[in-house]
């Protein structure tokens, strides 16, 4: 089986080195032919818009995101060790640089500029974290693994709310360890406090 990418795939993993660098609107099919090394036309058959482009890395990305957390599901049974694989994931992607922000993040940052299509794949990303973080609290609730105060699912939009303003705070300072020091302190709220 060979490792080499398709030109889609090429495509899409052109549009998201430029999306993390100038969001949308910062780049066109010119900037991606440039990268790719292909003819714009060439973009257009296999994407015939910026929208539908997109719309299919997003979706992607969601999908990839499905895979890893239901890999991370089965290999780690403890909420609370999800909880800090997950972060130690980001903490990783963002020291090396491999993935220093959240497609999703950034691109739902630009939301009221975004075209429906595309909007409509970033929302449902986010439903989709938002919808695991919570069942991953339930359990650690329920399992008395993870220290909750409030509501699961009020605890899982903390969560990744700290989450992403871990990374946006790494982000403006320059320094990846920043995202580890700010996630240190929400992870340790919620570990189960010890019985005696």
């Amino acid at each position: 089986m060979s490792n080499l990418l398709t030109t889609s795939d090429e495509i899409l993993a052109s549009a998201r080195t430029l999306i993390m660098s100038g969001g949308y609107n910062g780049f066109s099919y010119a900037d991606i032919a440039e990268v790719v090394g292909i003819r714009k036309a060439s973009i257009h058959h296999h994407f015939p818009s910026k929208a539908e482009l997109v719309r299919e890395l997003v979706k992607r990305y969601r999908k990839d995101g499905e895979a890893g957390v239901a890999g991370l599901e089965q290999n780690v049974p403890d909420p609370h060790d999800i909880l800090k694989v997950y972060a130690g994931h980001w903490a990783k992607c963002i020291e090396d640089a491999s993935r220093p922000f959240c497609v999703c993040a950034l691109l739902a940052s630009e939301l009221p500029s975004l075209p429906t299509e595309v909007a409509t794949e970033v929302r449902a990303f986010f439903r989709f974290i938002s919808s695991w973080l919570t069942s991953v609290m339930a359990r650690g609730a329920k399992e008395k693994t993870l220290n909750l105060s409030s509501e699961p699912a009020v605890e899982a939009e903390a969560f990744l709310a700290t989450v992403y303003g871990a990374m946006l705070s790494a982000r403006a300072y320059g320094n990846p360890e920043v995202f580890a020091a700010i996630l240190a302190p929400a992870l340790n709220r919620l570990s189960p406090v010890p019985s005696h």
